[in-house]
Parts: C-alpha cells; sequence; structure tokens
C-alpha cells in the first residue's frame, strides 16, 4: 500500500467519462437516427469485420441482438446514474452528444427537438447535483447516413454538417456548459479510422489519402466549433481529444531511436501539432512521402481559421505506453487501445494485453505539456478487467483501485513537475459497452451494471469496492488514496 504524498490543485476537476454510443441505448427512441456504432456488429471479430473488404455500413435491425445496441438504458435512467455520480463526489462528469440525436441524418437543416430537450435533461441533473458537464460533441457515433451517403469524413461536405450541428448544441447548451472537446481520439484514425471518420475498406478507409483529407476537413470544422463556442460564450473552454500511447524505444540502437521519433510525430503529436498550434508541422511531407499522400484539398479559409481558432486545452486519454524495435526479425507484440506495439519486457499487462505504465503517464504529461503549454485534462484511464460478483453483486475489484492509485500518484508527480493538469475522469465510470467488442464483459466502472455479453440482465446499478475508494480520493483531493 502507498504511503506517497500527493498534491493536487484547488478545484481540480474529479470525474469520470462515459460515451453516449456505449451506455444510452434506446438507438431508435424519440426521433434517433442510426448512428456508425448503430452498425457495427458486436463481438471479438469487430475490428476484422470493419476493417474487411466488403463491410459496407449495411445493416440488417432484426439481428440487432447484442448489448451495444441497447447501452445500459442510461437513456431511461440517467437520474439515477447521476446521483450515483454525485454519491462519489464527482466535480465534473464528461459524456458526449449522440449526433444522430440531434440530426437523424445529419444533413437535415432543422434539429430534432426530442434529442436536444434529452440533454437539457441530463445537463441540468448534472448541474442540480454539482457536477460540471464536460461533453464531447462527437464521440464515435456520426449519423450512419453521412457514411453511407458522403463518404465520411473525406467529403468536405462533413464540414458544413458538422458545423450545423456544432452551432446548435453549443448554443443551445453554451450557457450552461464551459468544458466541450470537438472530436473523440481524433488520431485514432491513424490505425482505424471507422470510428471516428466514418471509413471503412470499401469506402476508401485503406488510402492514407483519404484518411488524412479526413483530418484536414475534421481540423476545419474544429476550428469552427471554436469559433462558434467563443463567440456565445467567451468563458468557454474548448478542446482537442486524442489517444496518447508514451513510446519507448526497445534500446538504444539509432535505428530504433528514430523509428520511435517518427511514431511519436505520426500518432501522437499529428492531430495535437495542427489543433493546439493550429497549423501543420515541419514534418508533414516526410509523412506524406511515406503514406503516399498527394496535395490536400484546402479551402481559402482553412489554414488561417485553424491558426485564429486552436483548441483551448487538451483532452486526451491514456492506457498504456507501447515500444518500437525495428531492428529485431521476430517481435513479441501486445495488443492495445487501437494500436498494438512490441512486448516491453519491464511492464505487466492487463487481461487483454495492455501494457500497465503509470510512470508512462507522467512522462506523456510532461512530454505533451513541455511542446504545447496548454493546459491538460486526462479524460480517459481505466482498467478493463472481467469482474466477479458475489451472491449481492459486490465486486471487490482492488486490481482497478492499484491500477488508478498508481496512475493518480503519477498525475501528482507531474504536477509537481510544474505541468498543468486540469482534471481526470476514469473511463467507464459505470459499466458501460465496449467499443472494441460491442461487449460488456470488459468492465472499467465503479458501478456494476447487472448485464452480460448476450444482453441479459436486470441492469441493476451496484458500486464496487472501487466505489468508495474513489469517493474518499475526491473528498480529499487526492491525499488519501489508501
Amino acid at each position: 500500500m502507498s504511503n506517497k504524498t500527493t498534491v493536487f490543485p484547488k478545484g481540480f476537476l474529479w470525474g469520470g467519462a462515459t460515451a453516449a454510443n456505449q451506455l444510452e441505448g434506446a438507438y431508435r427512441t424519440d426521433g434517433k437516427g442510426l448512428s456508425v456504432a448503430d452498425a457495427m456488429p458486436g463481438g471479438k471479430q469487430r475490428f476484422q469485420i470493419l476493417g474487411s473488404d466488403t463491410f459496407n455500413w449495411e445493416i440488417d435491425e432484426d439481428k440487432f441482438i447484442y448489448p451495444n445496441h441497447r447501452g445500459i438504458d442510461h437513456y431511461s435512467r440517467f437520474k439515477e446514474d447521476i446521483a450515483l455520480f454525485a454519491k462519489m463526489g464527482f466535480k465534473c462528469y464528461r459524456f458526449s452528444i449522440a449526433w444522430a440525436r440531434i440530426f437523424p441524418k445529419g444533413d437535415e437543416t432543422t434539429p430534432n427537438e426530442a434529442g436536444l430537450k434529452f440533454y437539457d435533461q441530463v445537463i441540468d441533473e448534472c448541474l442540480k447535483q454539482g457536477i460540471e458537464p464536460v461533453i464531447t460533441i462527437s464521440h464515435y457515433e456520426m449519423p450512419l447516413h453521412l457514411a453511407k451517403e458522403y463518404g465520411g469524413w473525406k467529403n468536405r461536405k462533413m464540414i458544413d454538417f458538422f458545423e450545423n450541428y456544432a452551432t446548435v448544441v453549443l448554443t443551445r447548451y453554451g450557457k450552461k456548459v464551459k468544458y466541450w472537446m470537438t472530436f473523440n481520439e481524433i488520431n485514432s484514425a491513424f490505425h482505424f479510422p471507422a470510428l471516428s471518420q466514418g471509413m471503412v475498406k470499401s469506402t476508401g478507409a485503406d488510402d492514407y489519402q483519404n484518411i488524412f483529407q479526413a483530418w484536414h476537413n475534421q481540423f476545419v470544422a474544429s476550428a469552427k466549433a471554436v469559433k462558434i463556442g467563443h463567440e456565445i460564450n467567451p468563458d468557454m473552454q474548448i478542446g482537442c481529444m486524442i489517444i496518447y500511447a508514451t513510446t519507448y524505444s526497445i534500446d538504444a540502437n539509432p535505428v530504433n531511436q528514430m523509428a520511435t521519433l517518427e511514431h511519436n510525430q505520426e500518432f501522437n503529436f499529428y492531430c495535437t501539432d495542427a489543433q493546439v498550434r493550429g497549423e501543420y508541422p515541419a514534418y508533414q511531407q516526410r509523412m506524406f512521402d511515406k503514406y503516399g499522400v498527394s496535395e490536400l484539398e484546402i479551402g481559402a479559409d482553412d489554414l488561417e481559421l485553424m491558426k485564429k481558432y486552436a483548441v483551448d486545452y487538451i483532452g486526451f486519454s491514456y492506457y498504456m505506453s507501447s515500444a518500437v524495435n525495428e531492428t529485431a526479425e521476430e517481435e513479441d507484440t501486445v495488443t492495445g487501445n487501437l494500436l498494438g506495439g512490441v512486448r516491453n519486457p519491464f511492464l505487466e499487462a492487463s487481461e487483454w494485453g495492455w501494457q500497465i505504465d503509470p510512470e508512462g503517464l507522467r512522462i506523456a504529461l510532461n512530454e505533451l505539456y513541455d511542446r504545447y503549454q496548454k493546459p491538460l485534462f486526462i479524460v480517459e484511464n481505466g482498467l478493463g478487467a472481467i469482474d466477479k460478483v458475489d451472491e449481492n453483486f459486490y465486486v471487490a475489484d482492488d486490481y482497478r483501485i492499484d491500477y488508478l492509485r498508481r496512475h493518480i500518484e503519477a498525475m501528482s508527480d507531474a504536477i509537481k513537475d510544474g505541468v498543468d493538469l486540469m482534471g481526470y475522469t476514469p473511463w467507464g465510470c459505470i459499466d458501460l459497452v465496449s467499443a472494441s467488442t460491442g461487449e460488456m464483459s470488459k468492465r472499467y466502472g465503479f458501478i456494476y451494471v447487472d448485464l452480460d455479453d448476450n444482453g441479459e440482465g436486470t441492469m441493476n446499478r451496484y458500486e464496487k469496492k472501487s466505489f468508495n475508494w474513489y469517493k474518499q480520493v475526491i473528498e480529499t483531493n487526492g491525499q488519501d488514496l489508501k
């Protein structure tokens, strides 16, 4: 048990994080349209199916049997869930708006009022409980129609559709909600564009030209959202959001060192350079040459918009680190959050093979803050595990407490290093559906939800051991981690 002294600033935003498509359910309720998340199959072969040559977003709703189409019924139980978050003492709650609840097809001009009213209620319930909403505008759930009809974010028309959507939600909620993020894990498209860009192989996902063009369109759309938000409420803070995986060279060989540098530029920094600095990095042409990307379609005002309306802070997810070994003929590899890497012999791994590296979080915080000098916000971090419940539905998840404790200590060390860290919202504060498999068995939450991979269960909520532990952490502002 750790006795390490921790330090967190007054007003630090302790909370938790979820995504609409993974917990709301009600996928056809009150006028909601289908999203790309609704079209994704459930099960461990999800990514292989989405990455196949034949998948084209066609679905058969009669065969919807997976929990990802039902969520955990947060749509009707949000007051109960938010009350549990308040009981833990949350200062903030990161959630997302389902784009297809507001614009069912995505290209309409008039929003769906029933969808807007639902988020009115969610936001008001948070504020009533003293919880600051932190809203992601687009979290892996673009309207399915936009993916099928327009080919996803490679199509420049998407900028206008997103601007219309962002204008509606920022105008509606901008006086009540201070913290926003534009796109969830925008850099994930480097490995899997189906989630954040709405592109699969049959619509061009295997061509880096499309991925980089889609990114450009998203960067412009994000800048427009920042512009709109600041005009509505000058105090509004709008951030970007990336996956960050601290990356090590496997040894001191200069070949591996250079490969690590390139990996960091390509995955960890390219999207943040564009959104935080507001301009493309010097190494962009090297990337274009490497991945066969020719000149992008760039509008006359695009680069000026990106520069003038850069984001206010950097939100990021951190689950694991990775290692690079270009010199080995055979590699012992591991899996991860949309990316894998070489096995690091100094680290243990989770049940899903994700390498657990709390010190890597301290490194990540220092790397990001040294590079950008903008406030940082850890908006996802957590341990996915198979939880065992007793006869009273109690989960003694000491393994989760240990994981979170060590990462919180690393956060404190980074703050002592001089990093400006705004807050911490562990992922899946309540058990929800896995983004990678559409299943329930990979659980992250402080709250157990009685639902299995087949969609069977009462959906009743139960406090895990980590619930009261995290409540204590928040009460003491990170001082008591026992």
